[in-house]
């Protein structure tokens, strides 16, 4: 996805989630963005608010966003946007 749709999203109020490690978000994390390893993201469902608000996933190459994207859509969240890797992140 574009930067300038993502960078809309995120001024639009969107969730940002680093499924990264947290040794990985501890070494740096895109400001504003909480920290869900992919694989702790079941769990955590309740917590995101509203099926209809916009979430941005990333991760460090895109991989497990892709995976933590499809996993949302799975349980029903419908705004939900992988971009890639933290280095994707816009400005």
């Amino acid at each position: 996805m574009a930067t300038n749709s993502i960078k809309a999203k995120i001024l639009g109020g969107a969730t940002i989630i680093d499924v990264r490690t947290s040794d990985e978000y501890a070494d740096g994390y895109y400001k504003g963005a909480i920290n869900i390893p992919v694989n702790a993201l079941p769990g955590k469902l309740d917590s995101l608010g509203p099926k209809d608000k916009p979430i941005i996933v990333y991760c460090a190459s895109g991989s497990r966003s892709a995976v933590a994207m499809s996993m949302l859509k799975a349980r029903g969240f419908t705004d939900v946007t992988n971009a890639g890797g933290l280095d994707d992140m816009p400005e």
